[in-house]
């Protein structure tokens, strides 16, 4: 019915002269807008056309609030309140954004940090804030971060950013008495809220003995061949502490045993973490070799973007802006309509899309 009324708003633009056939001949666009994504089973709540002309420009809106059929998982109790037609709506596709923590204290310092707890820099915020900004209209409805501070705040900070204005919330899990005094006794509440889950097998690698070192003087001390060969080979540690392969074998099995259920089960899941615990889970992602994981390089505070879809994972590379196509472009087929859209020159069109969890 919602794809009928919206042929309907269609043919009463066209009738007026607002839209243009040229619009509408782009049958992968407009098949994929009304898929945008084959998992996620929309409810198309509200499909509402709003009309203004006058002598200088003509305005139309189409505002469609849609809705995926994923439950927000309780932090305390997790009710399995779902009937069986709810179990068979789960997506078979949903998003992983990989984010390193922004900028830390230690970074500025030029430090060897590795599972030392240091608190962003003033900098660090505000590539956190940027990266919430970059992943802004994709939905988030759970978070793991490492066990660290800068990963959590890069997490939080991103999400003050999010179009959902959704609020995460640390699982404290540790003890009964934990998750007894973190509880949330109110139903709406909880809709509004994402649990974020802290791991330390994401945390960063464990640098032994280098940690607090300045970077430049163990080079001085040590040699630059050698503190290169702890810090890029694959399966050689510094002293006393962890090679990315020992990282690698944590932080993929935790992926594997905990966050993968989640993407399989149709949650969109956000991983806020550091430098080498992501270059393992992307080793895992993108079956990449002990030789090809050493030369990739991650950015602080540039989010990546996975799709999950039937088995496998397919980078979508980095969300450029809000402003742009790209980020509000869960698939390619919904970017290439709204490029359709805000090319035909006698409408100004704003297309918002909204995944509402559980509501």
């Amino acid at each position: 019915m919602a794809a009928t009324a919206f042929h309907q708003a269609v043919g009463t633009l066209q009738s007026r002269g607002q839209l243009s056939n040229s619009a509408l001949n782009q049958e992968n666009g407009i098949a994929s807008f009304w898929s945008i994504s084959k998992g996620f089973k929309l409810d198309y709540a509200l499909l509402r056309m709003e009309s203004y002309c006058s002598k200088k420009r003509s305005f139309s809106a189409i505002k469609l609030s849609a809705s995926s059929q994923t439950t927000v998982f309780d932090p305390v109790s997790s009710p399995s309140n779902g009937s069986a037609s709810d179990s068979k709506k789960k997506s078979s596709e949903a998003a992983l954004i990989l984010i390193r923590h922004g900028e830390s204290m230690w970074n500025e310092k030029n430090l060897f940090t590795g599972c030392v707890d240091v608190p962003l820099t003033e900098k660090g915020v505000e590539e956190a804030i940027e990266a919430g900004k970059r992943i802004s209209n994709i939905p988030v409805d759970m978070i793991f971060t490492s066990a660290l501070i800068r990963a959590q705040m890069t997490a939080m900070l991103a999400m003050t950013e999010h179009r959902r204005k959704k609020v995460p919330i640390i699982v404290h899990d540790e003890s009964e008495q934990a998750k007894a005094w973190s509880q949330i006794f109110s139903e709406e509440t909880k809709k509004q809220c994402i649990p974020v889950v802290t791991a330390w097998q994401l945390n960063e690698r464990m640098y032994g003995e280098l940690q607090g070192l300045n970077k430049q003087e163990t080079a001085d001390r040590y040699g630059k061949e050698q503190v290169h060969e702890w810090r890029r080979s694959y399966d050689i540690p510094p002293p006393n502490g962890e090679s990315l392969e020992m990282c690698a074998e944590r932080a993929v099995a935790y992926f594997t045993e905990f966050i993968e259920p989640q993407l399989l089960s149709g949650k969109n899941v956000m991983i806020a973490a550091h430098g080498n615990s992501l270059r393992s889970i992307i080793m895992y992602l993108d079956k990449l070799t002990s030789q090809e994981v050493i030369s990739l390089e991650l950015s602080t505070g540039i989010p990546m973007l996975y799709i999950f879809k039937e088995g496998s994972f397919i980078r979508r590379g980095s969300p450029v802006a809000p402003t742009e196509a790209g980020v509000y472009a869960y698939t390619k087929g919904l970017a290439q309509l709204q490029a359709i859209l805000r090319r035909d020159g006698s409408i100004l069109m704003e297309l918002y899309l909204f995944y509402e969890i559980s509501t």
